[in-house]
């Protein structure tokens, strides 16, 4: 890894909110997926969710998602896993719904640790996702819209909760753990070698304070030997 590539990444880290995620319920559309995670990435958040209930959508999920590496993406078959997790990690969760009981979505506080429930391009989000919730949020229109396209009201959320985050300071402390961290950076600074390390179940080396791999004879021999 190039010293300039291992600052690029760390600077990335720095700056990554654990506390901070979207959840996609049946969200499948490939085109919407791609800006989802892209837009996730551009606001520092490190991993989020896909709810799937089909098995036509399990199909489609590994290209349409999966493909993202600064991202992680945790699948869940159904809504229920998802909100245990989420429940279990702490977080408010919100989720977008045209409602008497919606809020304009400024109105929240975004500095807390929050998941955002983003529903299915056409149907929304299921009537078991809004009363999972904590809140349901809004986006104010005046148009003749009704709302907007996932991924752009996803964008718009999102970048409301970077403003507050920034305003608070959130951007000046890693919220990503030492272990986490470190497979980013291997994973991102040796991509060939995570490659033969997940196809071959060999452990990921530590990392020096440069990037560099760190590992004794064996692993080499184990890397050198390899299925390609």
């Amino acid at each position: 890894m190039s010293p300039e590539r291992f600052a690029r990444i760390s600077q990335l880290l720095d700056k990554r909110q654990a506390d901070l995620t979207l959840c996609l319920e049946s969200v499948h559309k490939n085109h919407n997926l791609a800006a989802l995670v892209r837009t996730a990435d551009a606001v520092g958040i490190h991993e989020v969710h896909a709810i799937w209930y089909a098995e036509a959508l399990r199909i489609k999920r590994g290209a349409a998602v999966g493909s993202e590496k600064w991202v992680k993406v945790h699948h869940h078959d159904g809504l229920d896993p998802a909100i245990n997790q989420l429940r279990a990690e702490g977080k408010q969760i919100l989720v977008t719904n045209l409602s008497q009981q919606a809020v304009d979505f400024r109105a929240i506080d975004y500095t807390k640790p929050t998941a955002i429930i983003m529903g299915q391009e056409r149907r929304g989000v299921t009537p078991e996702a809004i009363a999972a919730a904590d809140h349901e949020i809004i986006i104010p229109m005046v148009g003749m819209a009704e709302s907007l396209n996932v991924s752009v009201a996803a964008a718009v959320i999102l970048y409301e909760a970077q403003r507050q985050r920034e305003v608070a300071g959130c951007y000046q402390q890693s919220t990503v753990s030492a272990a986490e961290r470190e497979r980013v950076l291997f994973e991102g600074g040796h991509p060939i070698f995570a490659r033969l390390c997940r196809l071959n179940d060999i452990p990921y080396p530590s990392l020096d304070e440069t990037g560099q791999i760190v590992a004794d004879e064996h692993w080499w021999q184990r890397i050198r030997s390899a299925k390609r």
